[in-house]
C-alpha cells in the first residue's frame, strides 16, 4: 500500500520553539486545527503530533479581544506549514500566520541496511518501522510487493524510508504505441485511444496525437494509460 503525502521541504528543519505572545486558548485552538486537519489525511493508527511555534519577533500587533484561527487556502497541515491568524475583535483588524510543525507517526518501509543508487529492492532489503511519515515529501510504502524490482534513483541509509521520489520512473510505454487517454472533469469522464508520440514515463506529461491528427497532453498513470484532469 502507497500513502500519499503533501509535497515539504527536502531537507529536515528543527521544530519551531514554543509559541510566545499567544494566549494559551488561542494555542490549543491552533493545535486543534491542525490536529483534526493532518489526521483526515493520515492513514489509520497514526499518531499526529503538533508543535505551535512563535509569531515572528518584528510584529507588533494591536490588542485584540476576539483572535480567530483559520486554514490558509492550498496548505497543507501536513510536515512544516502555517496556521493564519485574524483578529476579528479589537480596535485594528490584523491578519497574521503563525508557523506550526506536524509530525505522523505510522508505520512505513525503510531500507533495512545502506543501499547505494541503482540498487533493484527485494523484500529482504527491507524492514517496516514506525517513522515520521510527514517528515519528508513524497509518499511512503506499507507493502514490500509493490517494491519488488523498483529500482533507486538515490541511496538510503539504514532505516531510512523508501519515498516515491527515491525511485525511478518507470516506462510504462515507448513513442509510436496506442495509449488510452482518460479525459476527465467535474461529474464526466470519457476514454479513446491515441498514439503516444514520446516514451511514457511515470507521472510525467506526454504528448498524444488522436484520430483525426489532434494533439493533446496528458499525465502517464499506468500501462499505456495517459490522464487528462480538467
Amino acid at each position: 500500500m502507497l500513502l500519499l503525502l503533501a509535497a515539504g521541504p527536502l531537507r529536515a528543519q528543527p521544530a519551531p520553539q514554543p509559541a510566545q505572545g499567544l494566549d494559551a486558548g488561542v494555542i490549543a485552538q491552533v493545535q486543534q486545527m491542525a490536529q483534526l486537519a493532518a489526521s483526515a489525511a493520515a492513514p489509520p493508527q497514526a499518531r499526529v503530533d503538533v508543535q505551535v511555534g512563535q509569531l515572528a519577533p518584528q510584529l507588533k500587533l494591536a490588542a485584540c479581544r476576539q483572535v480567530q484561527p483559520y486554514l490558509p487556502q492550498g496548505l497543507h497541515m501536513w510536515g512544516r506549514t502555517r496556521i493564519g491568524l485574524k483578529c476579528v475583535d479589537g480596535m485594528a483588524k490584523w491578519n497574521v500566520s503563525v508557523p506550526v510543525q506536524v509530525r505522523v507517526f505510522a508505520r512505513a518501509l525503510v531500507a533495512q541496511k545502506p543501499l547505494p543508487a541503482g540498487t533493484v529492492l527485494a523484500q529482504d532489503s527491507l524492514a517496516a518501522a514506525e517513522i515520521d511519515i510527514a517528515g519528508e515529501p513524497g509518499a511512503v510504502f506499507t507493502d514490500a510487493t509493490e517494491l519488488a524490482g523498483r529500482t533507486l534513483a538515490r541511496p538510503l541509509d539504514a532505516g531510512q524510508a523508501v519515498r516515491s521520489p527515491a525511485l525511478q520512473r518507470r516506462q510504462w510505454f515507448a513513442a509510436g504505441e496506442t495509449v488510452q487517454v482518460r479525459v476527465a472533469g467535474e461529474g464526466y469522464a470519457v476514454a479513446a485511444e491515441g498514439q503516444a508520440m514520446s516514451a511514457g514515463l511515470e507521472g510525467q506529461d506526454v504528448k498524444v496525437r488522436m484520430e483525426g491528427g489532434r494533439t493533446v497532453t496528458g499525465r502517464v498513470v499506468g500501462e499505456r494509460r495517459v490522464e487528462i484532469l480538467l
